[in-house]
């Protein structure tokens, strides 16, 4: 390996592994097997999500295994670790789903002390659950060091009496069982057939909606998004991301260089466009403000608006990810959106080509209805839709992928915690045309901004999604559907409008005009606020005591540190 190639003297890893000062540095090297070639070559960090907590992960140290091959065979050395998650489906409708977002942070801060720690070079990330992929992408773009992402792949959909169906099925399975739909044996033939194999959940919820992002931003390598996770197809993408780690770090390109404001952009209409999750709002500010990048809810919001609605997937659609893998994946996707206009085509990406070059061969098949022409859309503007009134001053967002009725007005009905929401639903004991208000659920209100999955799920189940609205100060997950607007900034706990509401407040939700109110004066709003207490919690020790005191608003992507901006140095020049 000739320093001229790699640069080994101006590499983080020369301060492990140069010199005679470096020599009890280097044994421990060789303790675990490395020559004395592979210790002064490259050392290239290959991070996993890899646990048994939930079949989005399981396959993700195998996958490691080839990807270090790949680095192996272009002259690096591997040097494999692992982050935490926390897996949503498992974490949801309970306290454990206060873990998840807080869990992104973790993430992205584990992988930066680990490279910092061991000087390593470059970085290879393979994710799984839905806050795996943005915790990881952050990191890459805040230690700058030459990266690619990769995901683990998608779950193969289930089977239930003819139709194919997800997890998500399951949960809306709880609603229909509570109002008498649905039956003990048929919900326990449910629960057994829907998640049949590895990986992530199988519709256009937050894991796939990220895994979209991955290629749209540039950081993955074309198609790797698509393959689900128990294919062998995957190896191919895998030995390759390896490979192409080691391309970049001979070339110098760094993820900097190829997330900029407009690869942000193409990331957001990508959410856009596959009606993807609303989570994704939350994540694109989270990545661009490691960069020092502006990018806030309502400049993604900007972007939904201008572009097209395309792919028809689940929760809101027909297809799951399998689905549109099969009928060309993303790049086909993106491929629409890039001869429509609504892609920046000139935006560097892991292969050292820009996205247009990556795209050229690529044909929008015509036997297939998962994914529609940029001229012929399933909906002129995006699946997802920022909102913004008096009642939402940050903004609020809320996904329209799948939604006939873009507008509803109702009577408040306030809940100050998730589980009080859920109990009420499912006893039955709220009205039609009924807006639930779930509150005290944001950053630092919760803390750590949980989704209402199970809440908005029983509500389908019993019939309802379409006749109630629910408006929360925390998130939903990516298989949600129906009218449940989520992020309201400012949360509660800071003294948002959210927590000035009372029964009966009348609530007005247009979503194609993009606008949330409440019919309260300002003059009425100032005084409930002279009454108003911060609500407190029984978080006021450990992880999420201190995930509180630093989170920000979910506007801004509930950040927990100063950023890009503030940066005196980055990681890679050490």
């Amino acid at each position: 390996m000739s320093d001229k190639q790699y640069g080994k003297s101006r590499l983080p890893s020369r301060h492990v592994t140069e010199g005679p000062e470096r020599a009890p540095h280097r044994s421990y090297l060789y303790a675990m097997g490395i020559t004395e070639a592979g210790i002064h070559a490259p050392l290239i960090g290959v991070a996993t999500t890899w646990n048994e907590a939930a079949p989005c992960n399981i396959t993700l140290g195998r996958q490691a295994q080839v990807v270090k091959k790949g680095v192996a065979a272009a002259g690096g050395t591997p040097r494999e670790f692992t982050s935490i998650t926390v897996t949503d489906g498992i974490a949801m409708g309970h306290q454990g789903m206060k873990s998840s977002l807080v869990s992104r942070e973790v993430i992205a801060d584990s992988v930066e002390l680990t490279m910092r720690g061991h000087s390593y070079d470059a970085l290879v990330g393979l994710a799984g659950c839905d806050k795996s992929l943005p915790g990881l992408m952050m990191a890459m773009v805040r230690l700058n060091v030459p990266s690619v992402f990769m995901y683990g792949g998608s779950i193969l959909p289930g089977k239930y009496k003819g139709r194919q169906v997800t997890v998500v099925d399951v949960f809306e399975g709880v609603g229909q069982h509570s109002s008498g739909k649905m039956s003990d044996e048929d919900l326990h033939e449910l629960e057994q057939v829907a998640c049949p194999s590895a990986g992530s959940c199988g519709g256009q919820f937050t894991a796939n909606t990220m895994a979209c992002v991955s290629e749209a931003i540039g950081l993955a390598l074309p198609g790797s998004a698509g393959a689900p996770a128990p294919y062998e197809a995957r190896d191919a993408f895998a030995f390759e991301s390896g490979r192409t780690v080691m391309e970049l770090l001979k070339n110098k390109i760094r993820p900097r260089d190829i997330v900029t404001r407009k690869a942000l952009e193409n990331a957001a209409a990508v959410v856009a466009a596959t009606g993807g999750s609303t989570n994704g709002a939350l994540h694109l500010p989270a990545i661009a403000h490691e960069a020092g990048i502006d990018f806030d809810l309502h400049a993604v919001g900007e972007i939904f608006k201008r572009t097209p609605y395309l792919a028809d997937l689940m929760p809101g659609g027909k297809y799951t990810a399998k689905d549109m893998y099969e009928a060309g994946g993303v790049q086909a996707v993106m491929k629409t959106l890039l001869d429509g206009g609504f892609l920046h085509g000139d935006c560097m990406t892991v292969t050292g080509k820009t996205i247009a070059e990556n795209l050229k061969a690529v044909k929008l098949r015509t036997d297939q209805d998962v994914i529609y022409p940029h001229n012929k859309p399933l909906r002129d503007e995006g699946g997802v839709v920022v909102l913004k009134g008096n009642l939402a001053p940050e903004g609020a967002i809320v996904k329209v992928a799948g939604m006939k009725n873009l507008v509803f007005k109702g009577p408040a009905r306030c809940f100050d915690s998730e589980e009080a929401c859920f109990e009420a639903v499912d006893k039955k004991k709220f009205k039609e045309g009924d807006v639930l208000i779930i509150r005290y659920e944001g950053p630092k209100g919760g803390p750590g901004m949980r989704e209402m999955l199970s809440t908005t799920a029983a509500l389908y189940g019993q019939g309802m999604g379409d006749k109630v609205a629910l408006i929360t100060d925390g998130r939903f997950s990516g298989g949600t559907r129906g009218f449940c607007i989520g992020h309201v900034g400012p949360e509660a706990a800071v003294g948002g409008p959210i927590g000035l509401l009372k029964d009966g407040d009348m609530i007005a939700i247009d979503a194609t005009k993009g606008m949330i109110s409440v019919d309260v004066s300002e003059k009425e709003l100032a005084a409930r606020r002279t009454g108003w207490q911060p609500r407190k919690t029984d978080y006021n020790s450990g992880t999420l005591w201190k995930y509180a005191q630093t989170v920000g608003p979910a506007e801004r992507g509930a950040v927990t540190h100063p950023g890009g901006k503030a940066e005196t140095h980055v990681y890679a020049d050490i």
